[in-house]
């Protein structure tokens, strides 16, 4: 599509979520590259404005730079299909689902997509039963937030009730889950293609928010290090996790590989960061599309549920 084609467009960013600083970066990265492109796309922050204001607005088209809450967990498509906007990203249901790292997991769980052992935690939980069940490390971390917000590696049992108190901050539910060793891989998709993965590296105890946006230590590494056969054999199951919880146009799925090589599944993210750290952007670049280039296709990919 050519940039008239697009018509007038609400770059939405900022929002409520506890990642709206992410979500201000990334939308003004999108905003830039789309006005560089000669799309008529402007700013929109529903934190400051009602949704309705697109409407009176005569915006055709939304692109959600949002993450978290209240953008990403189907609430704010559902208000786009309502008001009849064409919006990128997955659709109300698989949003929510992929939101929500407990029912993202029963998803996979029930359709056999490898996902590591997990146990939800309330305040009424032993805590040291638990450690026995799953074994050490832990990862701990409350159900719907993003940017790893909330998340803790435990290495010792002393370490849960910290932990547990940590993510039940940002939710209610709150997962200990089976910390799998071995090769942290991302993988971009793209419409119906698995991008390049992407293996993370941190001195850190885990990919933690420090390291998705601060540190300037994080290593990305692309290509991955795996064969041309068994990077092929990992985007086709990540396409399939993808799949199984409805998502569509664009996404990350997060992965981990373990020491036989085989695939666990860790989350989706339905709308990923787009700043200057994001991996999305870094993934397409390799595959030769440029981040102007990939803001467009995203755009074209939009869809009224």
């Amino acid at each position: 599509m050519s940039a008239n084609e697009f018509g007038k467009v609400a770059v939405l960013l900022g929002g409520r979520s506890a990642e709206r600083e992410v979500s201000l970066k990334s939308g003004g990265m999108v905003l830039a590259a789309l006005r560089a492109r000669g799309v008529n796309a402007h700013p929109f922050d529903p934190q400051q404005r009602d949704l309705a204001a697109l409407i009176a607005e005569k915006f055709d088209r939304v692109f959600i730079a949002l993450h978290g809450r209240y953008g990403e967990d189907g609430t704010v498509q559902g208000a786009l299909e309502l008001l009849g906007i064409p919006y990128t990203g997955s659709g109300v249901l698989a949003s929510a689902l992929a939101m929500d790292k407990w029912r993202t997991k029963l998803v996979w769980q029930a359709a056999g997509v490898s996902t590591p052992r997990y146990e939800l935690l309330t305040p009424a939980s032993d805590l040291k039963a638990v450690v026995a069940r799953l074994g050490l490390p832990l990862m701990v971390k409350p159900a719907n937030e993003g940017s790893s917000i909330g998340m803790s590696k435990v290495v010792a049992a002393s370490g849960l009730d910290e932990a547990y108190a940590l993510a039940a901050n940002y939710d209610p539910v709150v997962l200990a889950e089976q910390f799998i060793e071995g090769v942290e891989l991302t993988a971009g998709v793209l419409g119906s293609d698995a991008l390049p993965l992407i293996r993370l590296e941190t001195p850190r105890e885990f990919y933690d928010y420090e390291a998705k946006y601060v540190a300037n230590d994080t290593r990305y590494i692309i290509p991955c290090g795996l064969g041309a056969d068994e990077e092929a054999a990992v985007q086709r199951q990540v396409l399939a996790a993808f799949n199984t919880l409805g998502c569509s146009g664009w996404g990350r799925v997060d992965l981990m590989l373990d020491a036989k090589g085989k695939p666990w599944f860790i989350e989706v993210n339905t709308s990923p960061g787009m700043t200057d750290h994001s991996l999305v952007p870094m993934a397409a670049r390799h595959a030769g599309v440029p981040f102007e280039d990939l803001v467009l296709r995203i755009l074209g990919l939009a869809h009224v549920g």
